[in-house]
C-alpha cells in the first residue's frame, strides 16, 4: 500500500496515515524501510513525490550522511537530460552498471567472476579436444555417419 503525504504551502508534510506531520527524515526512513510513499501538493494536488525523494538525497548529501557513491551521482547527472527523453529505462541501465561496477569491486565477487571465466575456456578447451577425439578415431563411425548410411540402406530396400 502506497502511504500518502500531503504537502502543504508552508513545505510542511503531513502523513494522512499517521494523521501527524512528517519530516523529510521520516521519509527516508520509510523509503528505506521498503514503504512506498506518494506526495500530494495540498493545494494543486501535482504530485511532487520525485521533487521530495530528490530533495531527501540533497538534505542527506548536505549532512555527509548520503550513501551514494559519487559515480552513481555523476551518472544520474549525465542521464537526466536523456532520461527525460528515452525515461526511466536509461536510469534503470546507468543504476544496473553503477551496482555491477560496485559488485565487481568486491574481492569474493570478482575472483568468482574471474573462476568462472577460467572454468568457461577450459571447458571450451575440452569441448574442443572432445571433437578432436571423435573426428581422429579410425575405423569407427561418428553417430551422424552411423544415421545417414542406415537412412541410404533403408532407401535400397
Amino acid at each position: 500500500m502506497v502511504r500518502l503525504i500531503k504537502r502543504y504551502e508552508s513545505r510542511k508534510l503531513y502523513d494522512t496515515e499517521e494523521s501527524r506531520y512528517v519530516s523529510l527524515e521520516d521519509i527516508a526512513t520509510w523509503v528505506r524501510t521498503g514503504q512506498e510513499v506518494k506526495v500530494i501538493d495540498n493545494a494543486s494536488s501535482d504530485d511532487v513525490t520525485q521533487q521530495t525523494l530528490t530533495q531527501i538525497i540533497l538534505e542527506e548529501g548536505r549532512k555527509g550522511t548520503s550513501f551514494l557513491p559519487s559515480e552513481l551521482l555523476h551518472e544520474l547527472v549525465r542521464m537526466g537530460e536523456r532520461a527525460v527523453s528515452s525515461g526511466v529505462e536509461q536510469i534503470q541501465h546507468g543504476v544496473d552498471r553503477m551496482l555491477k561496477a560496485g559488485i565487481d569491486r568486491l574481492s569474493p565477487v570478482r575472483k568468482a567472476r574471474e573462476e568462472m571465466a577460467l572454468l568457461r575456456l577450459r571447458l571450451e578447451e575440452l569441448e574442443g579436444s572432445l571433437a578432436a577425439l571423435e573426428r581422429d578415431r579410425p575405423g569407427e563411425e561418428r553417430p551422424a555417419a552411423r544415421s545417414a548410411s542406415r537412412k541410404s540402406a533403408a532407401g535400397k530396400r
